[in-house]
């Protein structure tokens, strides 16, 4: 075994001046590459302190290397034996090499690493971990990092804090691990057992987090906090949610719905159940041609293509058009999905902030001049979180920049149909003369977000290279779904329910919108939305929506935090509040508990917006 001059050194003081050539009892204390339980000179400092004499092993040469002993990334692990003769494990080789450009904040893949330790006995129970400060010099990170690392830890029950001696694993922290060395009658390992030759380990689990693409950890890295509380308090009926923004299924079709299905599997069931082409249901794509007409927007059917929800139209268009390292420009504030589609591509995001009218125009062209961006997403009616629709002549505009440009734009009009003026939006598609603008739609809000069933319009140079995405993605949509809803509109059924819950949720927004004016502080601002199902509200200044979330889930109401809306930090002092699935006669008394929570919030300095790693600022 190869052993560094100073422990054999400190080794032999520490064997009591017996002869060198007496077989010794070795307490071996393991140094492996992986994380820095103790510092080099705390190895030598306990190699001094074992009794009667310690080994050290070094797994490979390192000598004359800057991360030997302990310098660049984190490399130290003293495993086997303290000066206590506490068994602390085994450990085999492990790299905790922080990513910084990873999305996922540092201090949960702190916590990360040192759980998989913990589960897997590697860091053994009762085992002290190191000092946060040393380990924050190690890791070259901000001590608050790992303070917030072994605070998650400690919540999760993986180890536990003692005020002013430090924070240790747990005694039970999970699945049985390797049982304790066989100890002689003095209380020490025996020899020729445990510590002459361990036992092997058993297998240790797949490390799943560390094989995730990019993409997925950029899904993983959303704010889980925020999600979990408003989560939990939609489940709570005592809590009186605005955080859904989802249709309210008690308004649900659901026994016509049941009885149109029943007759297309009689009628066209085994058809319908084979495989089917990409494109979707013809009868289907020839009444969405039709019920386009409406909103002014033309379409033949071969320009139509049926996809599972808005949501697939968004990872097609990504698919299809996005490369590593492309900028895509979107709105600002923008529905939080569709920033996740495209930053899961690698896609740079610039933001183009709306402002009363729409999109800021001069901004949009002064991005596409500096940035040239691959697209632009934008929702031109019924905009979420705000429920704005744009001007006309706002959207003219952006429709000459874009063509002046070649630049495609990604219209989603998931809530065009759920407008509360005289007559609907016209879309930014009815005027694209030069089929520069793809067009998706759904009917999920309208009417069940479960048929996850959308379309999307475009020239027919990029609907063909769609389909093929799609047909590679998942074949086709469920025929017997799409034929279903063909008979449902068909019928009229669908226009029907349509007209009757359009006039239930614009009860509910004039509902909302009165305890507004009534309940909130004179700080508080918010939008009028003339479609969709919410609106976005302003917090006085010093504010945190996240922060005040739990305080208002404590007072018996929740919301969204605007933050996720937003790609520069711009958000924080935002929140969304959907009005589609509260009952009517809960409105007010939430909106007063939200008001009670806002005013007994105390505003502290906010500092500047922290801009996202894949964010392109404008200026």
């Amino acid at each position: 075994m190869l052993r560094s001059r100073e422990a054999s050194r400190h080794s032999g003081r520490a064997a009591g001046g017996r002869h060198r050539g007496e077989r010794h009892q070795l307490h071996r204390l393991r140094v492996e590459r992986a994380f820095p339980v103790v510092e080099a000179g705390e190895l030598l400092r306990l190699c001094h302190e074992a009794p009667p004499s310690v080994g050290v092993e070094r797994q490979g040469d390192y000598s004359g290397r800057r991360d030997w002993p302990g310098g660049g990334q984190s490399n130290w692990l003293l495993t086997g034996f303290d000066s206590r003769s506490k068994w602390l494990g085994r450990v085999t080789t492990v790299n905790i090499a922080l990513d910084r450009d990873k999305p996922i904040p540092l201090a949960r893949q702190i916590q990360a690493h040192l759980e998989r330790l913990i589960r897997e006995r590697l860091l053994a129970p009762g085992m002290k971990l190191p000092a946060t400060r040393e380990l924050a010099h190690s890791l070259g990170v901000n001590r608050g990092t790992v303070a917030e690392a072994y605070e998650e830890l400690v919540a999760a029950g993986w180890a536990r804090a003692h005020v002013g001696q430090g924070t240790f694993v747990t005694e039970s922290p999970g699945a049985p691990g390797a049982s304790e060395p066989r100890r002689t009658s003095g209380g020490l390992p025996s020899v020729d057992g445990d510590l002459a030759a361990p036992a092997p380990l058993a297998p240790a689990p797949l490390d799943w987090p560390a094989l995730l693409s990019r993409s997925a950890q950029i899904i993983a890295a959303e704010d889980e906090r925020a999600r979990t509380l408003v989560s939990a308090a939609t489940s709570n009926p005592a809590v009186i949610s605005f955080a859904g923004g989802m249709p309210d299924s008690g308004l649900f079709p659901t026994d016509a719905f049941r009885r149109v299905l029943n007759q297309v599997i009689r009628d066209e069931g085994a058809s319908l159940l084979q495989y089917y082409p990409a494109g979707g249901y013809p009868p289907l794509r020839r009444y969405l041609s039709t019920y386009l007409l409406r909103f002014g927007l033309e379409a033949r059917p071969e320009e139509i293509l049926i996809v599972n929800g808005s949501q697939q139209g968004f990872d097609l268009i990504a698919r299809t058009l996005i490369d590593q390292g492309d900028t895509v420009a979107i709105e600002q504030p923008t529905y939080p999905r569709a920033l996740q589609v495209f930053r899961s591509f690698g896609a740079q995001l610039a933001p183009v902030p709306w402002d009363a009218v729409g999109p800021r125009v001069e901004v949009f062209e002064r991005l596409l001049e500096r940035h040239a961006p691959k697209l632009f997403y934008c929702q031109p009616s019924a905009h979420n979180p705000t429920g704005l629709t744009l001007l006309p002549e706002t959207g003219r505009r952006l429709l000459e920049v874009a063509v002046r440009h070649h630049v495609p734009i990604v219209e989603d009009g998931f809530d065009g149909s759920l407008y509360y003026g005289a007559r609907p939006a016209v879309p930014l598609k009815a005027a694209d003369v030069h089929g520069v603008v793809i067009y998706i739609g759904t009917f999920s809000k309208i009417l069940f977000p479960g048929l996850r069933l959308g379309w999307v319009v475009g020239a027919p140079p990029i609907l063909e290279r769609l389909q093929a995405a799609k047909q590679l993605a998942d074949l086709h949509t469920s025929a017997l779904i799409q034929a279903a809803v063909h008979r449902f509109c068909e019928r009229r059924l669908l226009d029907r329910h349509a007209a009757r819950v359009a006039r239930e949720y614009a009860r509910r927004r004039a509902l909302l919108l009165t305890a507004l004016k009534r309940r909130m502080p004179a700080e508080v601002t918010w939008t009028e939305p003339q479609g969709g199902f919410s609106l976005l509200l302003t917090l006085p200044p010093g504010l945190d929506a996240t922060e005040l979330l739990p305080a208002a889930i404590e007072r018996g109401v929740a919301f969204t935090p605007g933050a996720p809306f937003f790609m520069d930090g711009a958000g924080a002092g935002t929140l969304r509040l959907s009005f589609s699935s509260v009952a009517a006669g809960r409105i007010d008394e939430g909106v007063r508990r939200l008001g009670e929570t806002i005013k007994a919030a105390r505003p502290r300095p906010r500092g500047r917006g922290r801009l996202e790693p894949a964010t392109v600022p404008v200026v």
